[in-house]
C-alpha cells in the first residue's frame, strides 16, 4: 500500500508553501526507502516552482539534494542496507537502455531522465515528488552512497551543486598546470573552488564585485577579480584554460570568451532565462570552445561523493527549518545566503 509521508507542497506558481502529505509508492523488489535527514535549496527548484523555465506539475514538491539513511530495502536489494548512509540527486530513473544510458550517462538520457521532482514515472505516469518531505522510494540503481567522511547536512548540496561542478571540471581536465576560472561565487561557485582546488587546479573567481574575496581565498582560490571592473578583462585575457560559468543570468560572453588561452573551454552550468548571444570570431580566433554541461550520471556522482570524502569536502551551507523554506528562497533569488541553504527535515516534528 502507499504510504502517506509529511511534505512542503506548493500549488501553484508563486504560492507560498504548506506542510501537507503525500503519497510515496509501496516498495518494490528493487526500491530503497529512504528517511530524509536534510534537502538542499537548489535555484532549480525555485525556477521549475515559479514556472520561469516551462509549466510545472502542482501540486509541487521540489529537493533534489537528498540526503538520509535507508529505512527498508526491497527484496532483490543488493547495493544498501537497512541503516546505510545515502543519498538522492537530481532523476531517479531512466530508460537504461539507450547509448547514453549503457555509458553511464544517463543524465543524457535519450528518452528523458526521470526527476527527483516535477517529472513523471515512465511506468504509470504518476508525478514524482522531491526532497522537502519526510521520505522518498527509489529504485537501488540511482541511489548514491554517502561516505562516512561527510556528514549529512553538508552532503545533501553535493547531490546537485557538488556534481554540476565536478563533471565539467573532470571532464575538461581541470588539475595540475590547468588554470580555472570560476565565475560566480554562490551555491555552484563555492563548491567549484573547492573542486578545482582538490584536483590540484589554479582557481581564479571571477564575481561581480569583490565582497566575498576573503570567502574565496579560504575555499582554496589563489585569485579573485570583481567582472564589474572593466581592467579585469584587460589584465586576464588570454589566461584561463577553463572557466566554468555558474550564474543564471546572460553574460556578454565576448568579453568572457576573451580571457581564454588557446584550445581554452568555457562551460556552462547557469542557465538564464534569457538566449545568450556571441561573435563566433570569439571562438575561432583562438580555437576556443563554448560548451554546457548537465550534472553527472550514477557512476560520477558517486566519484564525486568519495572524492569529496576523501579531500574532506562539503558545502558551505545555513540550516534552516521547514517553516523557513519560503523566506530562504526569496534570499537565494537574492544572493543573501552563504552559500547553500538546507532544509532539516526532522523540524516537521515542530
Amino acid at each position: 500500500m502507499p504510504q502517506t509521508v509529511d511534505a512542503l507542497v506548493t500549488s501553484g506558481a508563486r504560492e507560498p508553501f504548506e506542510r501537507s502529505t503525500i503519497e510515496r509508492r509501496d516498495p518494490g523488489p528493487h526500491d530503497v526507502v529512504i528517511d530524509i535527514a536534510y534537502a538542499g535549496i537548489c535555484h532549480s527548484d525555485i525556477h521549475t516552482a515559479r514556472e520561469e523555465w516551462g509549466e510545472a506539475i502542482f501540486p509541487l514538491v521540489p529537493g533534489h539534494e537528498i540526503a538520509g539513511t535507508v529505512a527498508a530495502v526491497g527484496s532483490d536489494v543488493t547495493r544498501y542496507s537497512v541503516g546505510d548512509r545515502v543519498g538522492v540527486g537530481c532523476f531517479v530513473d531512466s530508460c537504461r537502455e539507450c547509448e547514453n544510458c549503457r555509458a553511464g550517462e544517463e543524465q543524457y538520457c535519450l528518452r528523458g531522465e526521470v526527476g527527483t521532482y516535477n517529472s513523471r514515472q515512465y511506468a504509470d505516469g504518476s508525478p514524482t515528488h522531491g526532497g522537502y518531505s519526510r521520505s522518498i522510494v527509489v529504485d537501488e540503481n540511482y541511489v548514491l552512497g554517502i561516505p562516512e567522511g561527510i556528514e549529512l547536512d553538508v552532503a545533501a548540496p553535493l547531490l546537485c551543486a557538488g556534481i554540476t561542478l565536478y563533471s565539467p571540471l573532470r571532464h575538461w581536465g581541470a588539475g595540475p598546470g590547468k588554470k580555472v576560472a570560476i565565475v560566480g561565487m554562490g551555491g555552484l561557485g563555492h563548491m567549484g573552488v573547492k573542486i578545482a582546488s582538490a584536483l590540484g587546479a589554479e582557481v581564479t573567481v571571477l564575481s561581480q564585485s569583490l565582497s566575498k574575496e576573503e570567502d574565496g581565498r579560504r575555499l582554496g582560490a589563489q585569485h579573485y577579480y570583481a567582472t564589474s571592473d572593466k581592467a579585469t578583462f584587460k589584465e586576464l585575457r588570454g589566461s584561463f584554460d577553463l572557466i566554468v560559468n555558474t550564474v543564471a543570468v546572460s553574460l556578454p560572453l565576448d568579453r568572457y570568451l576573451s580571457l581564454l588561452r588557446l584550445d581554452g573551454a568555457m562551460v556552462n552550468v547557469g542557465i538564464p532565462e534569457t538566449p545568450d548571444s556571441f561573435r563566433a570570431f570569439s571562438l575561432a580566433g583562438m580555437r576556443r570552445s563554448l560548451a554546457g554541461s548537465k550534472i553527472g550520471g550514477i557512476r560520477e556522482t558517486q566519484e564525486m561523493l568519495d572524492f569529496c570524502a576523501e579531500h574532506g569536502l562539503g558545502a558551505e551551507i545555513e540550516k534552516i527549518t521547514v517553516d523557513q523554506v519560503d523566506e530562504a528562497w526569496d534570499r537565494v533569488v537574492n544572493s543573501d545566503v552563504r552559500y547553500r541553504f538546507v532544509i532539516d527535515i526532522a523540524s516537521f516534528d515542530a
